[in-house]
Parts: structure tokens; C-alpha cells; sequence
């Protein structure tokens, strides 16, 4: 315990924040110095590395993210691998940095997920809610000889929460703005929006999962044209919108629930594929990847329209993750929100590709300064919770 007091009674940290996404590709890891915590927390990122999952793991990963497809012992298997495959982003980020391991005071891992359970389910008379991370964060600190949180969903959830999305509290304590009624865009697989009322408290703010962002945009070009990804839209912007499809797809029911609500690969994943490869037989390939790739942007402001315009009309789109290289998904994006600005996060001084890596960073410093981080009108948990397992090497 000696540890974690030093560790609290530190103004400033040097942390590393993990995530790998629902495209399960591989890892971010960002390295960043952290002053003070809460609503005082400043960022000053030091490094930033992508690093690819090996050949073949990625398939791997998703056969075991689905019920009937995986197995318990592979499941246990990559719990541990994907931690060592967690530790070395640790490393191989510290060394771009030019910093000894020994110099990181802690590190915040997302870890991979492979099933999210958001909704209550009854069991032997208990109300539950569910989800796996993998990458074992105890495993993380003993490789690495830093301290590790992880598992940030899981006591939301106790609390009757969805334990997603978490992004919005960094959101808050980031981009919050006195003059500017903001959202704050995230393209992943799966796309969330964080809104931000000019002079907001924490509890206006408004977040969650708009549907998928990547994620049919990826299976769909695997499928058709046997590559991971349509790399900067090329493909969309040589096609056209195909009206029937569109509209078929933005029929799923996930559009019309209330928020909070969040989703996932069980959702938009191999279960929402067949239905399109069967609308989309006989037509042309561009054209279904232009049509999938307009449903991103068409689905992300349907959502704002719904449940955010009613209270805040925004003045500034700011946009991160992988889905800010597709200039097919950011045209459509301005097209549709014509009254604000739509931009990337590095316009106000962050990096779209590090933005979440930097946010478990955050999340990380704010369990061990042992301030609460989800936000119940958000996830829909019953109070405030510190996040995460603490685990010391």
C-alpha cells in the first residue's frame, strides 16, 4: 500500500493508457505526463505507437467474441496472451519515448473486448449485467514491473450501469468549453458521441453509442474486396448510395432506443452481415461499401437529431479515432451537420488516433486519486463509482 500512497501524493505521473478496439487490429499505447487529477488534470502526451496484433490473431479474437463460436480454454488462453501482447505496447511505447521502463509511475489498460452484456438479465434470482475485457491487467503489472488498472466496465455495471461508454468523463474534463456547445466524436468500430453544453457541469453532459462506425465498413470490404479496410474511403467515394439499403439498415431498433445505451460487435457484428450480403446481392461492390459508409454518417446524426438537437444544438463537430482517415465518412459527416463546424481533435491541441489511449491514462490517475469516473446519466449506473482493479507487481 506504501506504493499506491506515494503514488497518490504525486503531483505529476508519468502513465501509459492501453486500448484495443472492437476491430481488434491491435494495440494503442500513449505515453503521457499527468498533473494533478479531476477537473485540475493536464496532459502532455510524450508518445504514441499503434501496434499491430500478429497475423491470424485478429481472426482468433472474434471467433471467440461470439456465443457458439468460441470455447472457455481458448478464451482463458487469450486472457493471458493478450496481456503480454499489452506489456510489450508498454515497452515498445516507452522506448519511443526515449523513457526507461523503471521511469513509468502506472498504466491505465482498456484491455480487448470480446462480449459486451449491457441489458439486465435475471439469473437464480439475481438482476445482472456483463461483459469480458481480456488482457489480464495483473499479468500486465508483473511483465512490465508497473503498477496496472484495468477492467474499468465491470463496477459501473454493478450499479445497474451499461459500464460503457466510459470516453465521456476524459470528454468532460477536456473539452468542456465556456463559449462552445460541442460534440466529441469517436470512430472506432463502434461510433459514440459525447455532448458538451457550453459552461456544462457533469451533469449535462449526454453520451452514447450512435451504432456501428467502421465495423460493417470493414467486414464488408473483407468480404467483397478481401482487404482489412477501405483506406481513406477510396472505394466509397467512387460509388454510389444504393436509397433501398440505407433505409433497410437504419430500420434495426438500436436507433430507436433511448440512451443511455451502448452496443457493440453482438449487435452490428456477424449477425447484422448476412442481411446486408443478401440486399446487396447482384449490385455493384463500390456502391454497397459508398452506401455502408454513408450509413456511418447518416446513423451518427439521426442520433443527434433524436436526442441531442431537442436540448443543444451543436456548434463544433470535434472527430477521432481511425474513422477521421476516411475522407468519404468525414464529407457526409459536414454534409449532414451544415450548421456546425466538423473537425478533428487536433484542432484544439489532442490526437485523433491517441485520443483513447490517453483517455484510460486519465481514467487510470483518477482510480488511484480514488475520484469516481463513470457518469450515472450516462451509463445509467445508480451513483458515482471509482473504476477499475488496481493490480501491483
Amino acid at each position: 500500500m506504501k506504493r499506491l500512497q506515494r503514488l497518490q501524493n504525486q503531483r505529476s505521473k508519468l502513465v501509459v493508457g492501453l486500448i484495443s478496439g472492437t476491430s481488434a487490429d491491435g494495440i494503442d499505447a500513449a505515453l503521457v505526463r499527468l498533473t494533478g487529477n479531476g477537473t485540475s488534470t493536464r496532459i502532455r502526451q510524450l508518445a504514441f505507437v499503434t501496434v499491430p496484433y500478429p497475423k491470424r490473431f485478429k481472426e482468433l479474437v472474434l471467433k471467440n467474441s461470439l456465443p457458439g463460436t468460441g470455447s472457455v480454454d481458448l478464451i482463458c488462453e487469450l486472457n493471458i496472451l493478450i496481456a503480454h501482447f499489452f506489456a510489450d505496447a508498454v515497452k515498445r511505447v516507452a522506448r519511443k519515448a526515449g523513457r526507461r521502463l523503471s521511469s513509468i509511475d502506472l498504466i491505465g489498460s482498456h484491455g480487448q473486448t470480446v462480449h459486451h452484456l449491457p441489458y439486465p438479465k435475471r439469473a437464480f434470482g439475481k438482476t445482472i449485467r456483463s461483459g469480458l475485457q481480456l488482457g489480464d491487467p495483473s499479468t500486465i503489472a508483473q511483465l512490465t514491473g508497473i503498477p496496472a488498472v484495468g477492467d474499468f466496465r465491470t463496477a459501473d455495471m454493478a450499479l445497474c450501469g451499461e459500464g460503457a461508454p466510459l470516453v465521456p468523463y476524459f470528454d468532460y474534463l477536456m473539452f468542456r468549453s465556456r463559449t462552445q456547445n460541442r460534440i466529441l466524436l469517436n470512430l472506432g468500430g463502434i461510433a459514440n458521441f459525447t455532448a458538451l453544453p457550453k459552461n456544462c457541469s457533469s451533469h449535462d453532459v449526454v453520451a452514447f453509442d450512435t451504432g456501428p462506425a467502421n465495423m460493417v465498413i470493414d467486414a464488408l470490404m473483407k468480404k467483397l474486396y478481401h482487404r482489412e479496410f477501405d483506406r481513406g474511403g477510396k472505394v466509397a467515394l467512387t460509388g454510389e448510395i444504393i436509397p433501398g439499403l440505407l433505409a433497410t439498415m437504419m430500420t434495426h431498433p438500436y436507433f430507436r432506443q433511448q440512451p443511455p445505451k451502448s452496443t457493440g460487435r453482438e449487435m452490428f457484428g456477424n449477425m447484422f452481415l448476412p442481411k446486408l450480403l443478401n440486399y446487396s446481392r447482384g449490385l455493384r461492390k463500390q456502391d454497397v461499401i459508398a452506401t455502408v459508409t454513408e450509413f456511418t454518417a447518416f446513423s451518427i446524426f439521426d442520433q443527434y437529431n433524436r436526442f441531442i438537437a431537442p436540448r443543444m444544438k451543436t456548434d463544433e463537430v470535434l472527430v477521432s479515432g481511425g474513422g477521421v482517415h476516411n475522407v468519404a465518412i468525414m464529407e457526409a459527416l459536414q454534409d449532414y451537420f451544415r450548421h456546425a463546424t466538423v473537425g478533428r481533435i487536433e484542432d484544439v491541441g489532442f490526437s485523433s488516433d491517441a485520443k483513447e489511449a490517453v483517455c484510460f491514462a486519465v481514467l487510470a490517475n483518477e482510480t488511484i486519486s480514488e475520484n469516481p469516473s463513470n457518469i450515472p446519466s450516462v451509463t445509467g449506473a445508480t451513483r458515482p463509482a471509482i473504476l477499475g482493479k488496481i493490480c501491483l507487481p
